[in-house]
């Protein structure tokens, strides 16, 4: 017999997207939700849209959402007798689980023991060996010294594979090409795990060359049941994180998900799992698969699983910890056609994926299809948090339908005044090799050039329309508003940045918003018709189509065929540009972050090229580097600081300048 554990009113111990996803699922149930926040979330939606929301503190996560104290304290002040913890942060932290079940709230997610059991690698990998579950060959070991783990990766053999323990999300792994490059690489992954998760060990694995990285959604409960609900493939992953997910597999047919499905349902019975779990594997092209890791909570990629099966996950949770049984058996899951989902991140896909952070000026969502965020317009985007701002997620009865409506999809997405990886995701569907279901783990970093390139004709097409929208709304460009019998006027010169490139353009009016334009060897005519506040029908070389754009003081924000462009009126001078760059000897913070490392002090001479500071943003570490070599001559930052974009971090005089 079982014991039922009703409850009445859940706090969701977690922020944006994924809080409004468990609320909704909650509040078609019949319960009352409770939001928790940091000072920088403030104004967000979860905390609107929930019954009740309780400040926890600052916005750093280790004062805020990793607080379980105040997260506790949040519960028994408003009642709430359960605790979701949604995906990241807390969620598969067996402390917090302990913590409230110490203080008589359910924990809408599998015990403590079993989060201990599964949330460290080593461990969790000598259960699944012990279960029959097939492991990749390595070590996992308790010995962490520098010499065992040298020794170790000789024996498993290179290319090895080095990966934090605790955690998960890409953080503390690398890939160990050679013997040469061990050491450096595993003091790299040991400090990043370190700072992660609190945690420096790490477990070595033989390296998959170029796999399908396969993972099987599980549900069990408290009578003893246990089910999967088939695959997803998570294959197109850039520095370990996932950027595209889909449900079935293109490699993997009845068979082979039989067999997955049954080893994974063996796998959780025989250590008595509770929940929503994943067990995520390597595929490798022989149709071999090895064991990765578990992850005890629910999924970033949920809602393909949900697309395909026609269940709502969340409610399983639910109704599991409430000590419900199952509401189906194996026999029960049916599938039907196929889901994709896309990670829209605000991040800089030019500049090596560096996490971004601002205001959103305007957000619109495409209308037909599923989309989980937390966005509206005016939306501020904090640095302190993981950069995943909405995931889009399409459905169609064949996989080339599901991509093409994801495609459209992606398109139609409006989101101006941050950078976003849109485009780039655009192309990772519309690339063929994905399109043939070819993408293995390898597929981001073997056609980056393709997936990375300029398209010359839409910049060109772009920069004309934003010189005509800067025309026409900045009054800083000196334009007086024309008069509808006004056909032509004398050349105005303009001076600006389109994504930090600059140009200068001469453009003459021939009629009411009608432009003869000229940058460069291009000369364009362009018409602003049907104008509003935010759209605009552009008529450029005979065609007629819609943009979408958000001015403010000095600036247009451009979206056109899928892309967004940020236009700049004389925001920088050139002296500024090169001190941007390094020129100068000042080094200036590439992003909103907090500085977790200072590897130099004042009077050390460096080299160019020498790491200088270390700042954390968006859950992930970015190095900055001396431009010259030099001696520093000042530090403006110190471990711990929280530092705006562009400001000073260190000053170093260059060797040309230094007094004999």
């Amino acid at each position: 017999m079982t014991r039922p554990t009703p409850f009445k009113k859940i706090l969701i111990a977690n922020r944006g997207e994924i809080a409004l996803r468990v609320m909704r699922s909650a509040r078609a149930l019949g319960y009352r939700t409770v939001a928790v926040y940091s000072t920088a979330d403030a104004h967000a939606r979860h905390v609107h849209e929930a019954d009740q929301a309780v400040c926890i503190g600052e916005p750093l996560p280790a004062q805020s959402y990793l607080c379980i104290p105040a997260i506790i304290e949040a519960a028994k002040k408003t009642g709430a007798d359960a605790i979701h913890p949604g995906y990241g942060f807390l969620a598969e932290n067996a402390a917090f689980a302990q913590a409230c079940r110490d203080a008589g709230l359910i924990f809408i997610g599998p015990s403590p023991e079993a989060i201990t059991a599964m949330g460290n690698k080593a461990g969790a990998k000598r259960l699944m060996i012990d279960a029959g579950v097939p492991c990749i060959p390595g070590y996992q070991g308790e010995d962490q010294t520098e010499a065992r783990l040298t020794k170790e990766a000789a024996l498993v053999g290179y290319p090895v594979m080095i990966k934090a323990t605790a955690g998960g999300g890409g953080r503390g792994m690398r890939l160990v090409p050679s013997a040469a490059e061990f050491k450096d690489l595993l003091r790299s992954a040991q400090s990043e795990a370190q700072n992660s998760f609190g945690d420096p060990h790490v477990i070595l694995e033989r390296a998959i060359i170029e796999p399908r990285h396969i993972e099987i959604q599980i549900f069990a409960d408290r009578q003893g049941n246990a089910i999967h609900l088939g695959e997803r493939d998570c294959s197109v992953q850039r520095r370990h994180q996932k950027v595209v997910e889909e449900s079935p597999s293109p490699a993997v047919n009845a068979a082979l998900r039989e067999r997955m499905g049954a080893t994974t349902v063996a796998a959780v019975k025989a250590i008595r799992y509770e929940g929503a779990g994943t067990l995520e594997f390597l595929l490798d092209r022989e149709g071999n698969f090895f064991f990765m890791e578990m992850n005890t909570r629910l999924q970033v990629e949920h809602p393909v699983t949900e697309a395909i099966t026609g269940l709502d996950l969340v409610e399983l949770q639910l109704r599991v910890a409430a000590g419900e049984a199952l509401p189906l058996t194996q026999a029960d899951v049916k599938y039907s056609g196929h889901a994709i989902e896309v990670r829209l991140c605000a991040e800089d896909t030019d500049k090596g994926f560096m996490p971004r952070s601002g205001n959103v000026s305007l957000w619109q969502a495409p209308s037909h299809l599923r989309v989980e965020h937390a966005l509206e317009s005016g939306t501020e985007i904090p640095p302190y948090y993981d950069s995943m701002i909405a995931k889009i997620i399409s459905h169609g009865r064949t996989r080339d339908e599901a991509r093409r409506k994801l495609i459209r999809g992606l398109e139609d997405t409006v989101l101006l005044g941050v950078t976003t990886n849109q485009l780039f995701l655009t192309r990772c569907l519309a690339h063929p090799v994905f399109a043939e279901g070819g993408a293995t783990t390898a597929f981001i970093e073997q056609n980056k050039a393709a997936l990375l390139a300029a398209d010359v004709e839409l910049q060109n097409r772009a920069t004309a329309i934003a010189a005509c929208l800067l025309l026409v709304n900045a009054p800083s460009a000196g334009h007086r508003t024309p008069q509808r019998r006004l056909t032509h006027t004398l050349p105005t010169g303009l001076h600006f940045e389109i994504d930090d490139v600059k140009c200068s353009a001469m453009l003459t009016q021939l009629g009411l918003r009608r432009f003869a334009v000229q940058f460069g060897e291009q000369n364009r005519e362009v018409e602003l018709a049907e104008i509003t506040a935010h759209s605009v029908r552009v008529i450029m070389d005979g065609i007629s189509e819609p943009a979408v754009y958000s001015c403010q003081a000095g600036r247009v924000l451009l979206h056109y065929r899928g892309q967004s462009f940020a236009v700049e009126d004389q925001t920088r001078t050139a002296s500024t540009r090169q001190n941007e760059a390094g020129g100068d000897g000042k080094v200036r913070s590439s992003m909103n972050g907090r500085v977790v490392a200072v590897a130099v002090a004042v009077g050390q001479r460096v080299e160019a090229g020498q790491a200088l500071v270390t700042l954390e943003a968006m859950k992930m570490e970015h190095v900055h580097f001396s431009p010259v070599a030099g001696t520093v001559l000042a530090l403006h930052a110190i471990c711990g600081d929280q530092v705006q974009s562009h400001r000073i971090l260190v000053e170093v005089q260059p060797d040309a300048v230094v007094a004999p």
